[in-house]
């Protein structure tokens, strides 16, 4: 073979995504947006800001909060030194003490090397951005919350990545000493505190449309009183007589952290697990005082749960409450968020006394159970809506230039367009009008903008409505340059409005299809999923935006009602939640 023929048959190598790692790609991107945008807001109205940490902290950092020997200890990634200028610190060795002397150089070099590692977990980077920062300075308690990705050396399952995201809060305050009331009144203030964390992540799930989702709760006590020593005890007692029962990971934790034991999902362990002694039967009185007022706290607040005596946490600043959300859609391994209350965490980071709670939700199982719950509900919703993994968010309107000599016009329209918040899609200059029609059509675009040398002359656009909304409506329509912003604004609120509605029908944030409004917000209304009152509204809206993007009525008052009458409505949508129906 001639070395010509050998080069052209050499291919270069295709690469892919990092084993535990994947690309998250459109139209899933628009579920993880609505997600992370429905967390901005939720947490808004609790009074919470967002904080922004790096990736990647001192290994010290995370070796002190979670534990070495924990799982998430034991699962720390992409640990490494930070790079030195070795030569210059070794000359000086080297030239004196010759090959030995290069050697302890190279050992202190790495001694006094800062160990970095990527966060495997957002607590303690938050716990040292308020010691860091001195917010304990600010008006107690600081409400922080966050959503990023973190990373562990796991095994990647169903839900499971190493690189994979989490939205989580943290509700810090530090202890004053001159504070007010006894030890009945803290620990009733810190269930109250508790609950209001629990009720805003469950208003969170609700609002987001995760069907199923159930609450568990347990108190594991305080690891400086002797309820927690207690139990620990004789718990570890407990195992270490049944080890022969036990795994070889539960065997370890036996010594490390036994109360992780409890958590175990292995088949073999649950008949000894359901005879272990129960952390309930060893609280102190203060423990048991809090855990009545949390439940307490919790039925005032409507949230439903169940109290689970397995429940623990994984690390090992947790204290008292703890609590979890399990979904649907999951397998065994069905939890999508789990918290607790940490006390003395940012003590033991360098900081003053403090109290912490704290959840993370994990985004990627919260997206895998609504991919569920939507799969479900189209089959049952309506045979004709298309995929969810084929389903782009359309564009709102088409611009599209009949000529190279109106190709500027209709990129100065399209970006006029584009600043009022509408999507627009621009076919490329030279693309013939009827294949540019073809193809916003196919985009599920239900307009296009002629942009025109004759339209140019008259002041006047012509519009393609590629989708009439009634049978007899005209497709050609013109309207004036003066209105044609308007008429996009109008052409918005109506995809908007179709859009919160089909959310409604089936968790979609954007379908590409085309529904009877009137007829959709009837089958919602018949479903049980929307208001009578806001049914309603949408009929009466609809014949006024109808009329509109046919070219009636748009230099009326009734216009301007309709669209600030309908952006009230869309507002109304975009929050409503079946639950609140």
């Amino acid at each position: 073979m001639s070395e010509g023929a050998a080069k052209k048959e050499e291919k270069p190598r295709k690469f892919k995504a990092v084993r535990g790692t994947r690309d998250l790609l459109p139209p899933e991107t628009a579920l993880w947006n609505r997600v992370e945008q429905t967390a901005h807001a939720v947490f808004a109205t609790f009074g919470y800001g967002e904080i922004r940490l790096p990736i990647f902290e001192e290994t010290e950092l995370f070796k002190r909060s979670v534990g070495a020997e924990t799982d998430v200890g034991k699962e720390m990634w992409y640990t490494y030194e930070e790079r030195l200028d070795v030569e210059q610190l070794t000359n000086p060795y080297k030239k004196t003490f010759g090959f030995d002397g290069l050697k302890a150089a190279l050992f202190e070099a790495r001694r006094h090397a800062e160990t970095l590692t990527l966060r495997p977990e957002a607590t303690a980077s938050v716990c040292r951005a308020y010691i860091e920062h001195n917010m304990n300075q600010l008006p107690q308690p600081v409400k922080l919350y966050y959503i990023g990705p973190m990373f562990r050396r796991e095994r990647p399952q169903k839900g499971r990545f190493r690189q994979f995201y989490q939205i989580g809060a943290e509700v810090l305050e530090t202890i004053r000493s001159d504070a007010t009331g006894g030890p009945a009144v803290e620990l009733s203030k810190d269930a109250a505190t508790d609950a209001e964390v629990i009720e805003m992540l469950m208003t969170f799930f609700d609002r987001v449309g995760l069907q199923g989702a159930e609450l568990s709760i347990n108190s594991i006590g305080h690891a400086a009183d002797n309820c927690r020593r207690a139990y620990v005890a004789e718990l570890r007692a407990a195992l270490s007589a049944g080890r022969d029962l036990l795994s070889d990971d539960s065997k370890r934790r036996i010594e490390t952290n036994p109360l992780r034991v409890l958590d175990s999902k292995v088949d073999k362990e649950q008949a000894l697990i359901w005879t272990l002694p129960r952390i309930a039967d060893h609280l102190c009185n203060d423990c048991k005082m809090h855990y009545a007022a949390l439940k307490r706290e919790l039925d005032l607040r409507g949230v439903r749960y169940r109290e689970n005596w397995r429940l623990v946490r994984g690390l090992d600043y947790y204290m008292r409450t703890t609590f979890e959300i399990t979904a649907p859609g999951l397998g065994s391994q069905n939890a999508v968020c789990g918290g607790g209350r940490y006390d003395g965490l940012v003590e033991l980071l360098g900081g003053p006394p403090t109290k912490g709670i704290g959840f993370a939700i994990g985004e990627d199982r919260l997206i895998l159970s609504l991919q569920e719950t939507i799969a479900q509900t189209e089959a049952t919703f309506d045979e004709t809506l298309p995929s969810f993994s084929t389903a782009l968010q359309r564009p709102d309107v088409a611009v599209a230039a009949t000529s190279k000599e109106t190709w500027d016009q209709a990129i100065q329209l399209a970006a006029s367009l584009r600043k009022r918040g509408l999507s627009v899609f621009l076919p490329r200059s030279g693309t013939k009008l009827p294949r540019a029609f073809d193809m916003a059509h196919k985009l599920g675009i239900r307009v296009a903008i002629v942009v025109g040398e004759d339209e140019l002359r008259k002041n006047n656009y012509t519009v393609r409505v590629l989708s009439p909304l009634e049978p007899k409506a005209p497709r050609d329509i013109s309207v004036q340059a003066s209105n044609i912003l308007l008429y996009g604004k109008l052409v918005k609120l109506r995809q908007d409005l179709e859009r919160a509605l089909l959310r409604l029908a089936t968790g979609k944030p954007d379908l590409n299809t085309r529904h009877n409004l009137s007829l959709l917000a009837e089958r919602l209304l018949d479903g049980g999923l929307l208001p009578l009152k806001t049914a309603g509204a949408v009929k009466d809206i609809l014949p006024m935006l109808n009329r509109a993007i046919h070219g009636e009525e748009l230099s009326s008052g009734s216009v301007e009602f309709a669209l600030a009458f309908g952006n009230l409505l869309l507002n109304e949508l975009e929050n409503l939640s079946p639950s609140e129906v």
